[in-house]
């Protein structure tokens, strides 16, 4: 059975890790370790991406054009030469406002179904609720 056309418009959702990736990388190049410390800073600690995680997403989005290598490095007094450095593509942002787009949805909808009548309360944002 083929499912709907509504349904499979636009990129397919990203994994976790791809998405945080990406939204890690919007701020400017950065190297793997940096990376996964941007991820856990950005999450709170709710995220933790390890380095196999890391490095086959990282494969699978240089081969989408997500993002790319970069050759230009920082001064190498300052800097490890064994560290690859990444940025973000203008289809990787792209994809990432998409995604952003879909989780808002998504957001939106549960708020809607588990809080009738917009009664959000503050205790739900708090863990263990």
């Amino acid at each position: 059975m083929r499912p709907d056309k509504h349904l499979t418009e636009g990129p397919p959702p990203l994994t976790p890790a791809v998405f945080h990736i990406l939204v890690a990388l919007v701020d400017g190049e950065r190297h793997g370790y940096s990376i996964m410390q941007e991820i856990a800073h950005q999450t709170e600690g709710q995220f933790l991406i390890g380095p196999t995680t890391l490095y086959r997403s990282i494969k699978r989005m240089l081969e989408d054009g997500l993002i790319v290598e970069v050759d230009e490095r920082p001064d190498p007094e300052l800097d490890d030469e064994r560290r690859r450095y990444y940025r973000l593509t203008g289809a990787g942002q792209q994809v990432a406002i998409a995604e952003t787009r879909r989780l808002t949805r998504a957001v939106s909808i549960a708020r809607e179904k588990l809080f009738p009548g917009g009664a959000f309360p503050q205790s739900a944002l708090e863990e263990g609720y």
